[in-house]
């Protein structure tokens, strides 16, 4: 009997030093951000709150709600958000907002330390970047490793990172798909690993398709000019560049729900406050981006002095082909002109002019300076060659003193750069001398970190001068208080439970829970905005930040049966609770659905859309002196009043005891009645007002108000509706009644249960997205109508069940496209595969 052989003996292998310098390269970045983030006393390192512009209003919020997808703590699912502008498709959010896979993280943490977790998706994609960076440049030529790492941990800390990327996890993706997409356009260079490459560029696009397309063109560039170098044939430079395209469509078809679901949104969404570019910033001010540690208004091109030493001295170097010198420093310098041409820079961004700076694609020519800068420190600079660079560093220092980017900071950063070059120059004396170029490479380290270090630092510092960066409330003892007093109050799906008046942030909703009004997103619905301004609602940032209803009407018409609320003399916020009833109701037969009629006033719409008469809306009577009548269209005409002291006086008879509202979306100034002051910051088109209350109405039947503005403009004709609590509460009743005898919600569904025989006209209190289908009694599923802008389904016929289904559109399109890109990279791998075997039929 024969013993069993013993298994075979696998030896363990130590990491390559490529792979040890890019875990180097990747902690000595994320190293340097926690320094300067513990020097400067931010969190979680301080208590200095991140929470700054869309990385408060927006990212945080978004986590929390992922958080909650995560945790089967939310209503919703990735197609719907029942939460945020009382229900709105979500899955565009989750694949703009949510896919840098770093952003998954947030489940493995609690939900009152998200923040912790989005803090680092940052400090992981710096990480990785640097790391993925450092492979990428070892591509590019051969050489120390450790020099690499050096390089790639400025292009880690570069300045579009420090300035731009990290307010927005999801754009920090795109840092780690310039060295990925670039590693696959090498690939295609050689003519293998085609189908490797397509999963890294879908990978790359997976995780932000709106970053990647820029590291994509980046470095499609950077494959041309390396094209155009190769000594091959052109023929065999064809082929290559031939794979790279198929690659490259494969790689994006294989996202392609992404883009599908995005793009459909993008199209239906309310559209962005038009921007116009302002023209390119003044050649010295642009040269000055160049130097680290600054922030000003320009592109953010700067890695670093080290790296810029190097792409100076590049024009120097003799090792380096003449031919290859003059590509690289084309690329730099087209690229940096494409960044302000408006042509080139609506390219770049995807036809669209940005809502936000015109420069983010800079981020693309930061891989590029390092990658230069790398072909000039592989060919080992000379003495000469590095001064001549030095001396070109020094005209540009010199040429750029009088820009407003050049702080303390830019200076002192300036004045260290002798050090690298110290560095390097006794680094080339010691040729063959491994131990004292360790040292030296190892004291360049040194220097790298501290400088990186302290360049975020001093950005982090001057960007705080700003009120526009003042962070906003997150996660604290009081928001914490509220969520748990939001989640004591849900009654959803009969009810919703509301969480403005917007104290946190522009996505309350999602940060607290609740189903409320307030959304902030690119992808906010025309329909939505439309639906909630015209019942009364206000908005911001023309109408892609909604707002949650403030008045009694419309809350009954959400079904709003609880909502925060800062009471007068209130520490903290108090939970009113209301009669409310379900968010799906029934209105009688012959009701007006839009489209059939129209509303001459927001009072008039409200109750169409209620079914009752609730409010009177008075004639204005002008003051003695006034014009006897408003114009027509227009409205009643305010005379600017710069000093604000005088205004127009206006009276309007109401019954007493009943509530006055004020509404004039667009109003700029203030409005004293009943003993209130109220003020108004509409501005056409960015800013809407809600419906405002204006106290009760006196025992005299007359209000009396007085309407002060400093600029000339026109208030609405009927800008007062005086509301009858009595016939608001007998209508909530009413719906009561009527309403469903059973409600159930999924994810993106919901279906109602009726008594057997119900007419008339079932309305479900969500805007009436695209998307949506309904049907009743397991008919065929339509799309519905509208009430008001809200979904409204006929039941002439009589019904007893209704249920209504929400489906992104896009995603049928987008997953063919998938299916297809799947079906080619099979194929090709199975070619590939069988033509392996037969060049190796033994193997």
């Amino acid at each position: 009997m024969t013993s069993p052989s013993p298994k075979a003996h696998v030896p363990f292998r130590l990491p390559t030093a490529q792979t040890t310098a890019a875990w180097c390269a990747a902690l000595l970045s994320m190293g340097a951000y926690c320094l300067a983030m513990a020097v400067h006393g931010t969190y979680p390192f301080g208590g200095r709150s991140r929470a700054v512009n869309d990385l408060g209003n927006q990212l945080v919020p978004f986590h929390a709600h992922l958080w909650d997808l995560m945790h089967g703590n939310t209503t919703g699912d990735l197609y719907f958000n029942w939460s945020s502008g009382y229900g709105t498709p979500f899955l565009s959010d989750f694949f703009t907002y949510l896919m840098n896979p770093f952003s998954w993280l947030v489940g493995g943490f609690p939900r009152h330390l998200v923040e912790f977790p989005v803090f680092l998706v940052t400090l992981f994609s710096i990480g990785l970047a640097s790391a993925l960076m450092t492979l990428f440049l070892g591509r590019l030529h051969p050489g120390s490793p450790w020099l690499r790492a050096l390089l790639s941990v400025c292009f880690g800390l570069s300045a579009w990172t420090i300035s731009d990327g990290f307010a927005d996890p999801m754009w920090m993706w795109g840092l780690v798909a310039l060295p990925l997409v670039g590693i696959a356009y090498d690939w295609c260079l050689h003519r293998r690993r085609w189908v490797a490459g397509a999963l890294l560029v879908a990978l790359s696009w997976a995780g932000n398709f709106y970053t990647a397309a820029m590291a994509t063109l980046g470095m499609a560039l950077v494959l041309l000019v390396r094209l155009f170098l190769d000594v091959r044939t052109g023929r065999e430079r064809l082929d290559s560049l031939l794979r790279a395209a198929s690659m490259t469509l494969t790689g994006v078809l294989l996202t392609a729900p992404v883009l599908a679901v995005s793009l459909k949104a993008a199209h239906a969404a309310q559209p962005a406050p038009v921007r116009t570019y302002q023209g390119p910033p003044t050649a010295a001010h642009y040269l000055a981006q160049l130097l680290p540690g600054g922030l000003s208004e320009g592109p953010r091109v700067s890695v670093g002095m080290l790296p810029l030493l190097l792409v100076a001295t590049l024009p120097f170097i003799r090792r380096v082909p003449l031919r290859e010198r003059f590509c690289w420093l084309f690329l730099i310098a087209a690229m940096a002109a494409s960044f302000v041409w408006l042509p080139t820079i609506l390219i770049w961004h995807g036809g669209a002019m940005p809502n936000g700076s015109p420069y983010r694609a800079s981020l693309a020519l930061t891989a590029v300076l390092v990658s230069a800068a790398w072909l000039a420190l592989a060919r080992e600079p000379g003495p000469r060659e590095l001064l001549c660079g030095a001396g070109v560093l020094l005209v540009l220092i010199l040429s750029v003193r009088d820009s407003t980017h050049m702080t303390r900071g830019p200076w002192l950063l300036a004045a260290a750069g002798l050090v690298p070059l110290a560095l390097l120059l006794t680094r080339d004396r010691y040729r063959g001398r491994r131990r004292r170029r360790a040292a030296l490479t190892a004291a360049l380290a040194v220097t790298v970190f501290l400088t990186s270090a302290y360049t975020v630092f001093n950005t982090t510092v001057l960007r705080d001068a700003y009120a526009w960066w003042t962070p906003k409330r997150t996660y604290d003892s009081e928001s914490a208080a509220t969520y748990e007093l939001l989640r004591s109050a849900d009654d959803w799906p009969v009810t919703r439970t509301d969480p403005g008046p917007h104290e946190y942030a522009n996505n309350d909703p999602m940060l607290l829970a609740g189903q409320g009004g307030s959304y902030y997103s690119s992808y906010v619905p025309a329909r939505t905005a439309e639906a909630l301004h015209r019942l009364g609602a206000g908005w911001y940032i023309q109408g892609r930040h909604t707002l949650s209803f403030t008045d009694p009407v419309s809350r009954v018409i959400m079904g709003i049966s609880s909502y925060t609320d800062r009471s007068a003399g209130s520490r903290g916020l108090t939970r009113p609770t209301v009669p409310a009833p379900p968010i799906v109701t029934v209105r009688p037969p012959g009701t007006i659905l839009d489209h059939a009629g129209t509303d001459a006033t927001v009072f008039a719409r409200q109750e169409r859309v209620l079914g009752a008469r609730v409010y009177e809306v008075p004639r204005l009577r002008p003051s003695t002196g006034a014009p006897p009548e408003p114009v027509a269209g227009r409205g009643w005409a305010l005379a600017s009043d710069p000093e604000g002291s005088s205004g127009r006086t206006f009276t309007a008879p109401c019954t007493p005891g009943t509530e006055a509202y004020w509404y004039a979306p667009w109003f700029l100034g203030r409005v004293e009645a009943q003993g209130r002051t109220v003020k108004g910051s509409g501005r056409h088109s960015m800013t809407r007002l809600g419906l405002t209350a204006l106290g009760k109405v006196p025992e005299n039947g007359a209000i009396t108000l007085t309407v002060l503005s400093g600029r000339r403009q026109y208030i609405p004709e009927n800008p007062i509706g005086c509301l009858n609590h009595a016939a608001l509460d007998h209508a909530v009743t009413r719906l009561q009644a009527t309403g469903p005898q059973r409600l159930r919600s999924g994810g993106h569904t919901l279906e109602a249960l009726f008594a057997p025989g119900t007419r008339g006209t079932a309305v479900v209190s969500v805007p009436a997205t695209a998307g949506w289908q309904c049907a009743v009694d397991g008919g065929p599923a339509t799309t519905p109508r509208t009430l008001g802008g809200l979904i409204a389904v006929d039941l002439a016929g009589g019904a007893t069940a209704l249920r209504c289904a929400f489906r992104p559109p896009g995603l049928r399109l987008g997953l063919a496209g998938s299916a297809a890109a799947a079906a080619v990279l099979l194929l090709v791998a199975g070619v590939s595969a069988l033509r392996t075997r037969r060049r190796n039929p033994g193997g």
